[in-house]
């Protein structure tokens, strides 16, 4: 009898489960990536949609809208705008939650709700493999004497502001920084930058012959043997660069749910898990309430640092 109590209560559950799937959604999802096509949180977020649309049966598709890394978030925007009922989803880095508060376009700290966070980008400080310096220390006697250039992506990224309270904490400055479009193995053997904070991916192909510095994050990125992260090296908060989903406040917590479900399983699959054994970006899932969390102490270190350059 308690096997058969038992069978029925999960059928039960599986009713409720689908139930519950076929109320959210009852229509075509967009989800919004605020950069161009085709780096790490675009192939997590193509990969996520693809699962939903599967499992839901419903159209899901990834719009781009450029423009988002330092502000004014247009993506955001967009999905602050969204009616709060999981049709439009936001696939935000850090800078949207953190950053977009303190920028007067209308975004609050409880703006969005985050359904989870699922990639860290594997930013690293690289240099030539002729460079005096192959780590942060060696790195920070030289440039007390020598004029080193840093390349970026952005002042205002978290990989750039780490680099630069790294920096700060060790004593020495940057004699020069630039952005740049691009930042590979061209950057550093034409001379344009001494060091450059970009993505391991764009340096793979000469990673045997340059010298990668430090990685932005709170952990060391596997395929780096023996390099460490730059917070170590400097003594600092490991703030990182990461990426998640994100719905309008008020969206309900079932439907939060639906979505958190089918990105888990997503980030969990065979596909994604390839994705980080091939680049070194790390991928996972961690839910809304770690989210939070996370969301809190990085706004927390991102103040912290803010006021530390500026001093």
């Amino acid at each position: 009898m308690k096997k058969l109590l038992t069978t029925a209560a999960c059928a039960a559950a599986l009713m409720t489960g689908t139930a519950a799937m076929a109320e959210y959604p009852t229509g075509p999802v967009q989800m919004i990536v605020p950069w161009p096509p085709g780096d790490f949180e675009d192939i997590l977020t193509r990969m996520i949609a693809a699962d939903m649309a599967e499992a839901t049966g419903q159209a899901v598709s990834v719009v781009n809208r450029p423009g988002g890394g330092d502000g004014p978030f247009p993506g955001a925007l967009e999905v602050l705008a969204a009616p709060a009922d999981g049709s439009v989803i936001g696939s935000f880095v850090i800078g949207v939650p953190v950053v977009g508060p303190k920028i007067d376009i209308g975004i609050a700290e409880d703006s969005f709700v985050p359904v989870g966070i699922f990639l860290t980008y594997p930013f690293v400080l690289a240099a030539a493999g002729d460079a005096p310096y192959s780590n942060m220390a060696e790195l920070a006697a030289y440039a007390k004497d020598n004029d080193v250039v840093l390349g970026h992506f952005g002042a205002g990224l978290t990989p750039t502001q780490v680099s630069f309270v790294a920096a700060k904490t060790m004593g020495f400055e940057f004699a020069d920084d630039s952005a740049f479009d691009m930042l590979d193995c061209n950057t550093l053997s034409s001379g344009d930058a001494d060091v450059i904070n970009t993505t391991l991916a764009l340096i793979e192909p000469c990673l045997g012959d340059i010298n990668v510095l430090g990685n932005i994050g709170k952990d060391p990125i596997a395929k780096l043997d023996g390099v460490e992260t730059i917070a170590a090296q400097a003594g600092i908060a490991p703030l990182e660069l990461w990426n998640g989903l994100f719905v309008p406040k008020g969206t309900p917590q079932e439907v939060i749910d639906t979505i958190a479900g089918i990105a888990s399983a997503t980030m969990a699959g065979e596909a994604a898990q390839a994705l980080m054994a091939e680049t070194g970006a790390a991928v996972y899932w961690q839910g809304m309430d770690e989210s939070l969390a996370r969301i809190a102490a990085d706004r927390e270190t991102a103040a912290a640092f803010g006021a530390m350059l500026n001093d």
